[in-house]
């Protein structure tokens, strides 16, 4: 138990270290310069080389407690602004999937509701081309086919849109949108009913790879959020600003990415499992051990037994009360 223990806290200590120490002391370290530094000398390395050496000749720094308490301050805010950019990463993940937007404050809500209207527009448009150039490949005569180049052109164009008409602000938030909606058009399943009761019986490996997905999907936000730390320090040191756009144009990237994962992970799980499921449930029997290789394989994921699963889970509640009588 005590080796186990041990390790625990080697793996915690070293997880604490690089996910909220390093990028922390890094950013104590720029907001140092920068206030050092400022706009006037803001690339001036010679000043910040002479003002770092001037400080660490200080007599409250070269004596051993100062040093002590100067790296356990350094440990604690590093540490500070870690805790704050993980709080900032969660909201950076909320606004980029923006899964309950249509419950944001009323004037966020209406302006967010005109930017999506203008997304679909702007989906349908490049679907209704896509589409165009899809029709034209099926003409019988190869000859009067278009180039394919055209074709998919067009597709990376929706696509940069949105996978599916968007719902959300957001591409990430449609892509994982995207998810429920294909289920939902293809096997009439609702992936909000089925999803917790599917995930209890998925195989460790799958969920394993879902939650390593997942946690991806974060630590690209929480990259999104040093990003927003960064922003402030551009009022006094001009090179704060191209350092936050570069780190939050790497987290848009990473986000996207990540989320297109995660999607095609949590589609492909529910495809798969779907049928073990309803099997689990009852929906359908299960096949015998001794089945032949002759005898009919089990009920394949179609929009009956989606509709069947779904229909199973859902929730109902009670018919109203009858009013009281007087």
């Amino acid at each position: 138990m005590s080796g186990l223990l041990g390790e625990l806290g080697k793996k915690l200590a070293e997880r604490w270290l690089s996910l909220l120490v390093l990028p922390g002391a890094l950013y104590l370290a720029v907001a140092a310069a920068a206030v050092t530094l400022g706009h006037g000398h803001a690339l001036d390395v010679g000043r910040l080389a002479h003002e770092v050496t001037r400080h660490a000749k200080s007599p409250s720094v070269t004596n051993a407690g100062g040093q002590v308490i100067l790296l356990a301050a350094v440990l604690a805010g590093a540490a500070g602004v870690g805790v704050v950019v993980q709080a900032l990463g969660v909201l950076v993940e909320r606004l980029s999937l923006a899964a309950g937007w249509r419950r944001w404050p009323r004037p966020v809500e209406a302006l967010v509701r005109r930017w999506v209207d203008a997304r679909q527009r702007r989906w349908d448009a490049a679907h209704a081309a896509w589409h165009a150039e899809y029709q034209g490949a099926r003409a019988p005569n190869p000859a009067d086919r278009p180039d394919s180049a055209a074709r998919h052109r067009a597709a990376r164009d929706r696509d940069r849109i949105a996978v599916e008409r968007p719902a959300r602000p957001t591409w990430s938030g449609d892509r994982v949108h995207a998810v429920a909606v294909r289920l939902d058009r293809h096997h009439h399943l609702d992936l909000a009913t089925v999803w917790p009761q599917l995930w209890l019986i998925l195989p460790d490996a799958v969920r394993r790879e879902l939650n390593v997905a997942r946690a991806d999907v974060s630590r690209a936000a929480t990259l999104g959020a040093w990003a927003v730390l960064y922003v402030p320090l551009a009022v006094w040191w001009w090179p704060a600003a191209p350092i936050a756009i570069v780190i939050a144009v790497t987290a848009r990237h990473r986000i996207r990415s990540s989320t297109d994962a995660y999607a095609r992970f949590l589609e492909a799980a529910t495809r798969l499992h779907a049928t073990t499921l309803a099997v689990r449930l009852g929906i359908i029997p299960a096949v015998p051990a001794d089945q032949s290789l002759e005898a009919p394989p089990v009920q394949p994921l179609d929009r009956d037994l989606g509709r069947a699963l779904t229909r199973h889970l859902w929730t109902h509640l009670p018919p109203p009360r009858p009013p009281a009588s007087r």
